[in-house]
């Protein structure tokens, strides 16, 4: 059996993982604090303004006792109830009858420090799981860490606590970010040079496709069946994938028996390591290290990564403190800033690939779309700063992500660009782990800044992006392949 377009069939199943990857993630962080709006008759209603609060009667008969600022007064005299509910009150870890200010406070700190945990996690794996798919290569690689992860996100229903909690959200740091520099190798085994930031464009574009999900196939089973079975039900969903993976991905495009002739011809001849018969053997991350070339991947990720994940961690707490929505508001509106992710994500790699093809270097091609990354984004930060309804600021964070998966979709593939063979996944894997660096970094301040406007949170993410590429620039020089350099 001969398959046309094989490469595409497998990065089909790798952004398919990735939009499963994304899922996962998003479990704690849109169930994490997932409140809901309910509407009382008056004369169910008591205010006690000894205590400045309200008693709510249900219609069972039982009350409940709720501080007055998460109560508002409707115009037909009755009363809208802000019932505050999610992993972080139901498992006891913050208490739900705190003062609104405080309750947001500990909301945020609390999630930050999990998230950051799930971080350190992440980094181990991005550095070791470039080496390990180096290894073992794709094929395997991408089976283990689709089990990792799966596996600890279906098992936190087990989570009775934030030890716990944390402990399964470690694990599946763990296993979630093998196919960052596992994307990287196996683009750079399947099409040409000028095709890799179109593939690495897919592949963002599709974990783009997994943040525009999230919050509704999470807020949907959230609210049919509560946290612990959605945990369950999106988990497997890793687990499942990798059966049909491994019958696809059975080879590499050299020996893999589905694929043509004339296929495999077109991937080969397309790429400059192919061209040599000199063996280039992988680099240790010492080697990697001395090349001032690879600087331009590992700080230029140490820096531009932590705006993704700001976003990613804090958009439904952003829009719940600022615009005072629920679960169900929450679940229609942040979808909105992935969707320019995916535009960007697949804009930024067929930009590249179209320089080159209009007979423009490869240098060229890859600094010319980082700049324009960013050049995108700078409209977006302005105007969320400035944003006064929900609408407006996930339009205006929009802006912010396609220009910034636009830029990551070619900073991704410098380890490419430098390398090949068995120091793509490696050196992939140290810029992943500069990236999460960054981006503790950030967890940790994010709380902090955001305590009296969410302004600085934007400022911040919006200063990023020209010091990524400063040091693009700065170290990167001519971008070129620095094996075959040296082999000349």
């Amino acid at each position: 059996m001969k398959v046309k377009g094989l490469r595409w069939v497998v990065l089909s199943m790798i952004m398919l993982v990735s939009i499963i990857n994304y899922l996962d993630r998003g479990t704690l962080s849109y169930m994490w604090v997932a409140n809901q709006k309910i509407e009382y008759p008056a004369e169910s209603v008591i205010y006690n303004s000894e205590t400045n609060t309200y008693t709510f009667t249900e219609e069972s008969g039982t009350t409940s006792v709720v501080p007055f600022d998460r109560v508002k007064p409707l115009e037909n005299g009755g009363y809208e109830l802000t019932k505050v509910g999610g992993i972080a009150t139901e498992l006891g870890i913050v208490d739900s009858n705190l003062p609104e200010a405080e309750f947001k406070v500990q909301t945020k700190k609390i999630l930050a420090g999990i998230t950051i945990f799930f971080m350190i996690a992440y980094g181990l794996s991005q550095l070791f799981s470039g080496k390990l798919y180096d290894k073992i290569g794709t094929r395997k690689g991408f089976a283990l860490s689709a089990l990792v992860w799966g596996a600890a996100d279906a098992f936190t229903f087990l989570a009775s606590g934030l030890k716990s909690l944390t402990a399964f959200r470690f694990m599946l740091g763990l296993g979630e970010a093998g196919p960052w520099p596992g994307t990287t190798k196996s683009n750079a085994e399947w099409f040409p040079s000028k095709e890799r930031a179109f593939g690495q464009g897919l592949f963002n574009a599709s974990t783009s496709v997994g943040a525009i999900l999230a919050p509704i196939v999470i807020g949907f089973l959230y609210l049919s069946f509560g946290w612990k079975l959605t945990f369950i039900l999106v988990g497997s969903l890793a687990v499942i994938w990798i059966i049909p993976w491994l019958i696809i991905n059975k080879k590499g495009p050299k020996e893999h028996p589905w694929i043509t002739d004339k296929e495999r011809d077109y991937i080969l001849s397309g790429q400059p390591e192919a061209q040599t018969t000199a063996p280039i053997k992988a680099k240790s991350w010492g080697e990697l290290l001395s090349k001032k070339k690879n600087y331009a991947l590992i700080i230029g990720r140490f820096f531009i990564d932590p705006v993704w994940w700001m976003f990613v961690t804090f958009i439904p707490i952003y829009l719940i403190e600022e615009f005072n929505l629920d679960i169900k508001q929450v679940a229609f509106s942040a979808w909105v800033p992935y969707v320019g992710a995916a535009i960007g994500a697949f804009t930024g790699g067929w930009f590249s690939g179209y320089l080159q093809k209009r007979g423009k270097s490869l240098n060229f091609a890859r600094k010319t779309a980082k700049v324009v990354g960013a050049c995108i984004a700078m409209p977006g930060i302005i105007g969320a700063t400035m944003a006064v309804t929900a609408t407006s600021a996930v339009l205006m964070m929009a802006i912010i992500l396609c220009g910034y998966q636009f830029y990551c979709s070619n900073i991704q593939t410098l380890a490419a660009d430098f390398h090949y063979g068995k120091t793509v996944g490696s050196l992939a894997g140290l810029g992943g782990a500069a990236a999460v660096l960054g981006t503790i970094l950030a967890m940790y301040a994010v709380p902090y800044i955001t305590t009296v406007s969410w302004v600085p949170f934007f400022i911040l993410g919006g200063s990023l992006f020209p010091i990524s590429i400063m040091f693009v620039f700065l170290f990167g020089g001519k971008i070129q392949n620095i094996d075959l350099d040296e082999k000349k």
